[in-house]
């Protein structure tokens, strides 16, 4: 029996075990090619999100302002406490989230950009009307901390102002 490497049967239906390898071989290259195509695709989109967290934020903070109020009033009409007001990458801090995760003082210090913003947004206008501020790792994608998330509490049992806490 010759080798054909059409990769497809003759009009009999009949092909080699070389036929069929060179099928799977193609199939596997064009799998591999759109899996590279979609790791490029979400390194692009990544990086385009990153750039944005680093971004200042194109709100007032009056127009913030009026949203974190809208989410408190909701939450509150729910009989919550708290709500989560931001989440972030962890890449947004430099230490990647370890002194959130755990739970160590000066956790704000390694903010980054508009997390950065964030904090301050809450530090100059949230707590002065007696909000708290919790930061907490969010998910632990491979076990690792993942993205990291503010929320804003007002029940007088959330002892100090701004806590970094852990919650799995």
């Amino acid at each position: 029996m010759s080798e054909n490497h059409s990769a497809a049967p003759t009009e009999s239906g009949v092909f080699s075990a070389a036929d069929i390898r060179h099928r799977m071989a193609e199939r596997e290259a064009a799998r591999a090619a759109e899996e590279l195509r979609h790791s490029k695709d979400q390194e692009e989109k990544q990086k385009a999100v990153m750039e944005e967290f680093h971004k200042p934020f194109d709100r007032s903070s009056e127009q913030l302002m009026k949203v974190v109020m809208q989410l408190v009033s909701h939450a509150a009409e729910g009989g919550q406490t708290k709500v989560q007001v931001y989440r972030f990458p962890n890449a947004m801090c430099s230490d990647r989230g370890r002194r959130i995760n755990n739970s160590e003082p000066n956790w704000e210090t390694t903010l980054e950009g508009r997390p950065k913003f964030a904090y301050e947004f809450w530090r100059d206008h949230l707590r002065p009307l007696g909000f708290h501020l919790r930061a907490e790792v969010l998910d632990y994608p491979g076990g690792m901390p993942g993205d990291i998330g503010f929320i804003l509490t007002w029940n007088q049992a959330d002892q100090g102002d701004s806590l970094a806490t852990r919650e799995e």
